[in-house]
């Protein structure tokens, strides 16, 4: 088997993350040898201003020096950067494309949502296709909630439909849960209506692309899922292994939503598998979970730890493939 070490970077509003495995082209095999992830809150004020802040422009280039050093150590043979949400909508993401180049001396790729469905989608299903050894029948919807969009794709060998539509925790936090800078927690039945509302009718952009119910499998990834899955299964601390491929019940994600919006920072803070840069966000990301669940008539979600990253690393393996 012939491998090629590739390093793979995820940057989207609320996280960055670090992928190197040594990857088979010709069956897509690999084996991880450093997966890592840092909260740099890139897409802050983002929908406000319109601008990515300096502050967020430091924190990122901060972990793209930590990555570079980790790339070098291992000895990998490509990189590929790609930049999603919070840098598509940023008038000076120039300057954040200056300054990743001038760490890692690539240039990230700043994907446009339907290319980041795809990626997240040849992440996700690589282990599922076929569906022998995992029960996992297809057709599969995948949704990748992140900070500040969401992705939907209908797909089984190959992608059938999808759409990015702009709704995510950090999205739908800044725009409904702050005011006069300060953090509404808990909040009021009035902005929890005013998110549900933003939600449900990005659920009708993405039904206009995507058929919703037309799915035997949904597919959840992303940090929003994945911790409201570390919530669910009980877990002293964040477990990779016990996380990938759980079911979570439509009825465990309402209880989690319902025990998230009543609480305030210092008891979700508390809750044993909570990455701090989530207890602001984590609320929002649980209503965007259940509403899709609902409109989606699944009865329980798949949680994948395979995902976006797992496809950009993919695709770097491949000829043509980036």
């Amino acid at each position: 088997m012939t491998t090629t070490r590739v390093a793979a970077v995820d940057c989207g509003t609320n996280s960055i993350r670090l992928l190197v495995a040594d990857i088979d082209p010709a069956t897509g095999g690999f084996t991880e040898l450093d997966r890592r992830m840092r909260i740099v809150r890139l897409g802050q004020d983002v929908d406000r201003t319109g601008r990515l802040a300096p502050e967020a422009l430091e924190r990122t280039f901060a972990a793209c020096r930590e990555y570079a050093g980790a790339i070098e150590e291992l000895g990998a043979e490509k990189i590929r950067f790609v930049a999603t949400s919070a840098s598509r909508d940023a008038e000076n993401s120039a300057d954040f494309v200056r300054g990743v180049h001038e760490i890692l001396g690539v240039e990230p790729e700043v994907i446009t949502g339907d290319q980041e469905a795809q990626l997240s989608f040849d992440g996700a299903t690589k282990e599922l296709h076929g569906g022998s050894g995992h029960g996992f029948a297809s057709p599969y919807l995948v949704v990748d909630i992140g900070g500040g969009s969401t992705e939907f794709v209908l797909g089984d060998d190959t992608v059938r439909a999808a759409r990015s539509v702009d709704i995510g925790c950090v999205r739908m936090t800044e725009r409904h849960l702050v005011q006069d800078g300060a953090k509404i927690d808990p909040p009021t039945e009035a902005r929890i209506a005013a998110i549900r509302a933003d939600i449900d009718a990005a659920l009708d952009l993405a039904a206009e692309t995507v058929p919703l119910t037309e799915a035997t499998t949904l597919v959840g990834l992303a940090g929003t899922v994945t911790t409201i899955a570390a919530i669910a299964l009980d877990l002293k601390e964040y477990d990779s292994e016990a996380i990938h491929h759980s079911r979570i019940s439509l009825a465990r994600v309402e209880e989690i939503t319902t025990r998230l919006l009543a609480s305030t920072h210092a008891e979700r803070s508390a809750i044993p598998a909570m990455h701090p840069g989530r207890v602001d966000v984590i609320a929002s990301g649980a209503l965007i979970l259940q509403a899709l669940m609902r409109r989606t008539g699944a009865r329980e979600i798949v949680v994948s730890e395979h995902d976006i990253l797992d496809g950009i690393a993919l695709g770097a393996a491949t000829p043509g493939g980036e």
